[in-house]
């Protein structure tokens, strides 16, 4: 086999090998399916406002996990006790860091609305990621309380339409925000 020969095949054998690569990769990425406001509230085991008091990202079975202690201040949903574990994939440990689109990361002192999904004595979820994610932000100077989804700021894949798109609520007042949530949560499934 000639110089050019041996060069050809290790290029070939190189895309060869990121093509494969490539194709693992998109094997093991995750798409969310678009969920509908009453589809959060139904299918969420409880739904509250909580105040974010302290997050910690561990190994554990190769993968960076990040456990978010918060404080119960106000309970739409649910049986909920004082203090809440939210435990979601990626975080920080070490020199590694562990990024995951759509998953919502908590910084303490901050407050938020989170649908939230699992089983007695387990961690919780929170359903449907950054879709079920609601950030309450307080206007300095009037005192006046918002909420606005996390996914507002991200692509979600609709699959009726095959696209994504980038929807949810922005800036609603707080009063708004539970009344459509009460609401969601006394049509029947």
């Amino acid at each position: 086999m000639s110089y050019l020969e041996r060069r050809r095949f290790l290029w070939i054998l190189f895309f060869t090998g990121l093509a494969l690569l490539a194709v693992t990769l998109a094997a093991h990425s995750t798409t969310l399916t678009r969920l509908q406001f009453a589809e959060l509230a139904q299918e969420s085991t409880a739904v509250a406002r909580l105040r974010c008091l302290s997050s910690e990202s561990l190994w554990e079975r190769g993968e960076i996990w990040t456990e978010t202690r918060l404080e119960v201040l106000e309970v739409e949903k649910g049986l909920l006790p004082r203090l809440v574990t939210v435990r979601m994939v990626g975080g920080s440990a070490g020199h590694f860091h562990s990024r995951v689109d759509g998953v919502p990361v908590f910084r303490p002192g901050a407050e938020v609305y989170l649908f939230l999904w699992g089983r007695e004595g387990e961690a919780y979820s929170v359903l449907g990621w950054s879709q079920g994610t609601f950030r309450v932000a307080k206007n300095p100077r009037t005192g006046a309380e918002t909420v606005t989804q996390d996914s507002a700021a991200m692509p979600v894949f609709d699959p009726q339409t095959r696209e994504f798109r980038r929807e949810g609520m922005r800036n609603l007042p707080v009063t708004n925000f539970r009344e459509k949530l009460h609401n969601a949560l006394k049509r029947k499934p």
